[in-house]
C-alpha cells in the first residue's frame, strides 16, 4: 500500500492559513515579502511569517516558503540579507525554482529543507536525480506531463514528486510567461502577472491599424489563450500509486471560503481512498462541491494541454454560492458569532459547511449585533450573533445558493494603468 499522501493547500494570509489546517491540509505554502510569485497576494511580513509557523507546528502541520522567483544579478544581495533574517525561524522548507536562490540559500542555511518549484520544468527522472545531488528533497513537477510520465520518473529517482491537483493554470510552459511583461509591464516571473492570457482579442491588419476584426467564437468574443481550472479530484487514487507524495492545491490569492471548501473535499477523497482503496469510489458530492467555489469550466484532462484544456468562450468565473459568514464563536449550543463577508437577510435559506464534509441546510430567523442591537440585514464585515444548527462549530463558513442567472463573474484581471 503506497504511503499516505500530503495535502498541500495555499495560504494567502493568517486567516487562510487557520482554515487550511482546520479543513484538513497536511502543509501549507505561503510568501513573504519578496521573491515569491504572488505579489498581490496578502503574504507575511517576519513577525506574522513568525506566528504562522507557531500556529502550524502547534498542529503538528508543516510550512513551506515560496522564494520562487526568477532573480537578476542585483537583487542577490537583498536575497541575502532576507536569507539572514528568515533563518530563525523554523520553517520546514523553501521553494525555490532559481539555481542561484538554491546556491545562496546552501550557502548561508544549511540546514534548510528545499523544494523545486514547478517553474522548474522538472519533467524527467534525471532531472529529479541532478537536482537531488544539489541538495533538493522534493520536486514539484512540471504541469506538462502525463500520468504515464509521472509513474516513470518514479520508476527512476527516489526524489519525493509533488503535483498539482487543483486550481488556475496559465497556458505558459510551466507557468514561464512572458505575455504580461510585453503588454503591461508586469512581470509574471516576478510575481506581478496581469493575467493578459484571459483577455478577449481581435485582429488587426498590418496597414489597417485602426481596424479591429473579430475573430469571434460566440457573442462574448474569443479567448484563445484562456486555460480551463484543473481539477484532478477524480485521479487521486492513480497519482497515489503513481508514487506522488505531495498534492498540491493552487490558490494563495483566492478566498477563505474557496481554501475551506476545496480542502476538505481533496481531505475526503484522500482519507477514503487510503482507508480501503478496493472498495473506494468517487463520490458525486465532491464534485458537487467543487462546483460550488468560484471556477472557470473545468478540465481533469492531464497535460500537455490541448484543446479541451483552452475555454474558448469567455474568461467568467462560475460561481453557484455567494460565501456569506465565517462562524467565529459559540456562547451557546445554538447561538453563534458570525462575521459576515456578503449581504444576507434573515429568514435566507442557507448552507452551513464545516471541516469533515460536514453540512446542512438553515434559515437564520434573527441577528443581533455584539452591542444586542436586532439586525434584519446583514452587511458585509458585521460581527452578529444568529442561531444555527447545534454541531455547527467556530470555523465552519455560511454560504447561499445564488439564483441561476447570476453564477457568472466577470475576471478579475488587472488591466495596465493609464499613463
Amino acid at each position: 500500500m503506497p504511503p499516505v499522501p500530503e495535502l498541500l493547500a495555499p495560504a494567502g494570509d493568517i486567516d487562510k492559513l487557520k482554515v487550511a489546517l482546520d479543513y484538513g491540509a497536511d502543509a501549507v505554502y505561503l510568501g513573504g515579502e519578496h521573491f515569491g510569485l504572488r505579489a498581490q497576494a496578502g503574504n507575511f511580513n517576519l513577525e506574522n511569517l513568525r506566528r504562522a509557523v507557531e500556529e502550524t507546528h502547534k498542529r503538528g502541520k508543516k510550512l513551506y516558503l515560496t522564494l520562487n522567483a526568477y532573480l537578476f544579478e542585483t537583487q542577490m544581495h537583498e536575497l541575502d540579507k532576507y536569507l539572514e533574517a528568515l533563518r530563525p525561524l523554523d520553517i520546514d522548507a523553501y521553494i525555490v525554482s532559481d539555481p542561484g536562490v538554491l546556491n545562496r540559500i546552501r550557502t548561508l542555511d544549511t540546514q534548510r529543507e528545499i523544494h523545486l518549484s514547478t517553474q522548474a520544468n522538472t519533467l524527467n527522472a534525471a532531472a529529479c536525480n541532478f537536482w537531488s545531488e544539489q541538495g533538493i528533497e522534493r520536486v514539484n513537477l512540471g504541469r506538462e506531463l502525463s500520468l504515464q510520465d509521472i509513474s516513470a520518473i518514479h520508476r527512476g529517482t527516489q526524489m519525493g514528486l509533488e503535483v498539482f491537483v487543483h486550481g488556475a493554470m496559465c497556458v505558459a510552459y510551466s507557468g514561464r510567461c512572458l505575455l504580461s511583461t510585453a503588454l503591461t509591464g508586469r512581470s509574471a516571473n516576478s510575481g506581478a502577472c496581469a493575467q493578459p492570457c484571459r483577455w478577449n482579442y481581435t485582429l488587426v491588419e498590418e496597414t489597417r491599424p485602426q481596424e479591429a476584426f473579430g475573430i469571434e467564437e460566440d457573442k462574448h468574443g474569443t479567448y484563445i489563450m484562456n486555460s480551463r481550472d484543473l481539477c484532478l479530484l477524480e485521479h487521486i487514487p492513480d497519482l497515489i500509486r503513481a508514487g506522488v507524495k505531495s498534492l498540491k492545491i493552487e490558490g494563495r490569492m483566492k478566498t477563505l471560503y474557496y481554501v475551506a471548501a476545496v480542502t476538505r473535499v481533496y481531505r475526503a477523497a484522500i482519507d477514503a481512498y487510503m482507508a480501503d482503496p478496493h472498495t473506494y469510489r468517487c463520490d458525486p458530492l465532491w464534485r458537487e462541491e467543487l462546483d460550488k467555489v468560484s471556477h472557470r469550466p473545468y478540465t481533469t484532462d492531464f497535460l500537455p494541454p490541448d484543446d479541451a484544456t483552452i475555454h474558448h468562450e469567455d474568461s467568467r468565473y462560475r460561481r453557484s454560492h455567494d460565501f456569506l459568514g465565517i462562524v467565529r464563536e459559540q456562547r451557546s449550543a445554538t447561538e453563534f458569532l458570525v462575521e459576515g463577508r456578503n449581504r444576507f437577510e434573515c429568514g435566507d435559506p442557507i448552507e452551513v459547511i464545516g471541516p469533515g464534509m460536514r453540512q446542512r441546510g438553515a434559515i437564520i430567523h434573527a441577528a443581533r449585533t455584539q452591542k444586542d442591537e436586532p439586525r434584519t440585514i446583514i452587511q458585509p464585515n458585521a460581527m452578529v450573533w444568529v442561531e444555527l444548527p447545534s454541531d455547527t462549530r467556530p470555523g465552519d463558513m455560511l454560504r447561499r445558493e445564488k439564483p441561476a442567472d447570476q453564477r457568472w463573474s466577470i475576471t478579475p484581471v488587472m488591466r495596465p494603468k493609464e499613463a
